[in-house]
Formats: structure tokens, sequence, C-alpha cells
């Protein structure tokens, strides 16, 4: 344990641990923490995604910061306290010096990665920069022929093409193996909560993962190039949101690559309201 004034850092050596100490203090701020909610419950489950980091610093008793790792990018937690951050970024740094990156809320990230390239040397940049949304009332979309259903392995071919698509076109700095995007597909697919739109045959697709307490992530939402602007996503995640919040979600969230506006205003009209924003450093 290494302390700077009245605060202390502590580094879990497991998620049930952490989620112990620093769950109460990501719950703070839901919507803002819920992939670090969702992939610490994961990684309790047994979910493995890579390399782990658990951090959290305290006042007395009180959290007041907490940053982790899974796999890639050290997450840094909505709601860390300036004088806390310093603690969290030379914890991390000893623990895990490869990371690649960090993520967190735009200003947040910003003085994390300040504070970390200061002590290496490296240089970084925003390698995305991201919104995230919350929605507790769906807002209809214009009717679109078809109809949302559950997706089964007999569609398995499909989703990984689309899923390995999907990551070229957005997020090509993750794996983009055909034997990746297949295993992730059918992960999707088993966990019962992947849904397709089908109008004449599948012809987009859109799941729900990371549950939080109150909410649950929309995600990996897709339609091909030749299915686009015809309202297919719009109805799907319209459907799928109002599903989850017939099941008794209080909201669901939703992250978006600012510089994409089209998803940005679809996902506003039919119900998404603005968090806050999270800027993506990958380390050069």
């Amino acid at each position: 344990m290494v302390g700077a004034s009245a605060l202390t850092c502590e580094r879990p050596g497991d998620p049930a641990t952490f989620k112990t100490l620093a769950g109460p203090f990501l719950l703070l701020r839901e919507a803002e923490n819920n992939v670090a909610i969702g992939i610490t419950d994961a990684l309790i489950a047994g979910r493995d995604y890579g390399p782990t980091y658990f951090g959290a610093v305290r006042e007395g008793e009180r959290v007041v910061g907490a940053a982790m790792r899974a796999g890639l990018y050290v997450i840094v937690a909505t709601g860390t306290r300036a004088d806390a951050l310093p603690l969290l970024v030379d914890d991390a740094l000893r623990a895990t010096p490869e990371a690649p990156g960090i993520v967190g809320a735009k200003d947040l990230a910003k003085r994390a990665v300040e504070l970390w390239t200061a002590k290496t040397g490296q240089r970084a940049h925003v390698q995305m920069a991201e919104r995230i949304y919350r929605l507790s009332r769906v807002i209809p979309p214009r009717p679109v022929a078809g109809r949302m259903r559950a997706a089964t392995l007999a569609d398995l071919e499909r989703v990984a093409s689309w899923f390995r698509a999907f990551v070229l076109e957005s997020q090509p700095w993750f794996d983009d193996s055909p034997a990746a995007a297949r295993a992730n597909a059918e992960r999707w697919i088993r966990s019962g909560l992947f849904r397709v739109w089908e109008d004449d045959g599948v012809v987009s697709m859109a799941g729900s993962s990371g549950q939080t307490p109150h909410g649950i992530r929309v995600g990996a939402v897709y339609t091909p190039p030749e299915k686009r602007r015809r309202g297919y996503a719009s109805a799907l995640v319209a459907a799928l949101s109002q599903e989850q919040l017939d099941a008794g979600r209080r909201f669901c969230f939703l992250y978006t690559d600012l510089a994409n506006p089209t998803s940005n205003k679809i996902y506003m009209d039919i119900g998404y309201e603005p968090v806050i924003d999270v800027d993506q450093y990958v380390f050069d």
C-alpha cells in the first residue's frame, strides 16, 4: 500500500475483491462506468479478456478513485478525484507498464495520459472519441418492413462475417481474424441476448451485454452497406432497447463514435440521451 497525504492506493488482486472495494463507487455513476462494472462481473463469472489490473484509491474508508485493465486499455473510472489520479497512474504504470493505452472521460483521460507519458516519455494520441448515451424511454422510429428475432446458431456464418466487417470498419485495432469473429459471434448468440432484423433475409444485427444493476449496454450494431439507409438499424436498436426495458431494466447504454454523426443522430432520434464524452488514447 502506498499513500499520499490522507489518500491510500490499493491493488485488489482479483475482480471479486475489486468489486467489493470499488463497486459502490462505480455505481455512483452507473452509466458512465457501465463498461468497468460489466467487465468486472464478466471476469468474476470466468470470462478471460487478457491481462488484468485493479486499483482503487481511498480516503479513509471512502473510495475516491478507481482504475482497471482487462485486455487492452487501462480504464479510468469516471468520478475519480483529481488528487487520486496520480496515485492510480503510478500504480497502474508499475503493475501493467505494457498497457497500450488509456480510456476514460474526456478530461480525466487527458490528464491520466499526461501523467503516464511524463513518466515514460511515450507519446499518445486519441484513437477514438466516443459518447456514452442512456435511454429510459424508446421513441418509436418510422415503421420499416420486417421484424426482430433472436439470433440462432443457424445465423452463425452470416453473423461471424458481419462481426469481422464491423471490426474492420470501426475498430481495426482489435483482432480482425475470421476465427476471432466466429468466436465472438458464437459467444453472443449463445448468450441469448443477440438479435437480428429479418426482412426477406437477415439485414441487421445488434446485441446487449455488460449488465449493470439497473441497465445493460447495447452494442455490435451492424448493417451491411447494401442494406443501409432503410431504417433497419433504428428499428432493431429500438426494439432491442424496448425488450430490455420490458424485462425490467431502468435504462440501456450505448456507445457511439463521434466521428459518425449519422449513428449519433439515429440513436438520439429513438430516445438515447448523451451522458458523457469518452476518449480512447493509444500510446505511439
